[in-house]
C-alpha cells in the first residue's frame, strides 16, 4: 500500500564518466495556478510545497534517460 505519492521534476543532470547525478524537486511554478484547480501540479504543490531528492545512477542502461523538465510520480511505500 502506498503511503504517499509525490510529484517531482528533474531540475538538473550532471554527467560523469561512469555515472550521472540526477536532482529532483517537488513540482511548482513561479507564476500562479488556475483558480479552478485544473493544473494537477497545483494539487501536489499545495500539499508538498517543498521537496528535493538527489540520485546517483551507476547503471549504464539508465544513462541519458532523465532530462531536465521531465516530471515523475514517486510513491513512498513502507518497506518491511
Amino acid at each position: 500500500m502506498t503511503a504517499m505519492r509525490a510529484k517531482f521534476q528533474v531540475s538538473s543532470v550532471e554527467k560523469f564518466a561512469t555515472s550521472e547525478k540526477v536532482k529532483f524537486n517537488a513540482v511548482g511554478k513561479s507564476s500562479s495556478y488556475p483558480a479552478d484547480g485544473s493544473d494537477e501540479d497545483n494539487t501536489f504543490a499545495k500539499f508538498t510545497p517543498s521537496a528535493s531528492c538527489e540520485v546517483s545512477i551507476a547503471n549504464p542502461e539508465l544513462f541519458g534517460k532523465f532530462e531536465p523538465g521531465q516530471k515523475y510520480y514517486v510513491d513512498f511505500t513502507p518497506a518491511e
